[in-house]
């Protein structure tokens, strides 16, 4: 049995005309043989009747006098899935497919009970296996899941991309299609660089960081769990089903022949970036250092996320996000530390598995932006990553110049392709 997963995000199951291009992609995968699983997200976003931002902004505004209850969040925001999944049933049933509609835990997603960022503890795929040998389409709410008592939870932003990625994986799915309104992934944001293209093929260790770094096509905790499982998956545009970025392992991408030998030697394979950063530089006593891991202590301890961290023995210098900028100061102010903070600052991050162990790609990224006189704050690397912190007005400026230095716009020719 040849079993794939579609799943259609909030924008793809906006209106009719939407969901019956949605059909037409189920109806295609049953005519070359597969038996297909669906997952829905919530119809369209925030404002439109259905989508969750807007269940969501219903509970805020009934409780503007107390503290929201999480289980009864959860509970609404899981209804915009539903409704979701429901519809689309509907349709397919329309259509002359045989076809029902499941909650997450009717589909057998077993959640931990951490309301609002749920983790999928277990999968048990008995009920889904009987519909597809049924020949029956089963649509699945996606971005939830239910405890072994029974209490709907929510799995967090970019659930539904998790849900899909689960059940293909449990499913033994051959792979599993996302749909949404790009046509794949991009090497930069098109919004800021003209030339930005669709990357053919991406390894999961490409796509989580650019994932992580700001680029919001799909979820990283959703590529995470395809690289554990080894599950293959599609990213592509509703109406342009034979284009988009097929992600998978470097293996896979090796073996498969409709990418070209130059894709995986590029040494830059996309760009990425983040609003929103504040820089804080702490003074400390160069042997102090107690009162550096007390500092890094409390700031855990308010649930402070910080970023880039560069540690010199008199300064410490680290990022979080603008809505963590009073709350640092705060930890800070009480320790009676000296700092300083720079605001409105922006982190541009270059991504590529051809960096991997290829000495001189940070000078050639420093050498860049000092050309354009772009103002470098601070920088972190891992083994296929560079990130650089910025001015949030450079921010343009920079991706267009990163774009260009490392030609992205289009494929290398034959004697550039080591050097691209």
């Amino acid at each position: 049995m040849k079993i794939i997963v579609q799943k259609f995000g909030g924008t793809s199951v906006a209106s009719p005309e939407l969901r019956e291009e949605a059909v037409r992609r189920v109806r295609e995968a049953r005519e070359k043989g597969y038996r297909p699983v669906v997952v829905v997200s919530a119809m369209g976003r925030r404002g439109d009747p259905y989508a969750t931002d807007t269940l969501k902004d219903m509970v805020s505004q009934a409780c503007e006098c107390r503290e929201q209850s999480l289980r009864d969040t959860d509970l609404i925001m899981a209804c915009g899935e539903i409704i979701s999944s429901v519809v689309m049933a509907s349709m397919l049933c329309a259509a002359g497919i045989p076809s029902l509609a499941l909650t997450g835990g009717q589909a057998g997603l077993i959640t931990d009970g951490n309301y609002g960022e749920a983790q999928v503890v277990e999968f048990h795929p008995e009920r889904l296996l009987a519909h597809l040998r049924n020949n029956e389409v089963a649509v699945v709410a996606g971005f939830q899941g239910v405890t072994h008592d029974g209490e709907i939870n929510t799995l967090g932003r970019g659930g539904s991309d998790t849900t899909a990625v689960i059940l293909g994986a449990g499913l033994g799915a051959e792979k599993v299609e996302i749909y949404t309104d790009v046509n794949g992934i991009m090497t930069a944001d098109p919004r800021l660089v003209k030339g930005a293209r669709i990357i053919d093929h991406l390894t999961y260790n490409e796509v989580c960081q650019l994932a992580y770094e700001g680029a919001k096509v799909i979820h990283p905790r959703a590529v995470e769990v395809a690289m554990q499982h080894n599950v293959c998956v599609i990213v592509k545009h509703l109406s342009a089903p034979e284009a988009g970025t097929v992600i998978s392992s470097e293996a896979a991408a090796a073996g498969e022949a409709r990418f070209s030998p130059w894709e995986a030697r590029r040494v830059i394979t996309g760009i990425a970036h983040t609003t929103g950063i504040v820089q804080f530089m702490v003074e400390m006593d160069a042997h102090d250092a107690e009162t550096e891991l007390a500092m890094f202590d409390n700031l855990a301890e308010a649930r402070i996320s910080i970023d880039l961290i560069s540690i010199f023995p008199e300064r410490k210098i680290f990022t979080v996000k603008q809505d963590a900028l009073l709350p640092t100061e705060a930890v800070l102010k009480k320790m009676g530390l000296t700092f300083k903070v720079q605001t409105d600052c922006a982190k541009v991050s270059v991504v590529g598995l051809g960096m991997r162990n290829l000495p001189g790609v940070m000078a050639r990224v420093v050498h860049a932006l000092n050309q354009k006189k772009i103002r470098i704050l601070q920088t972190g690397d891992s083994n296929i990553t560079i990130s650089l912190l910025i001015r949030e007005e450079d921010l343009a400026n920079a991706i267009c110049t990163l774009h260009d230095h490392f030609r992205l716009s289009s494929p290398p020719s034959e004697d550039e392709r080591v050097l691209a």
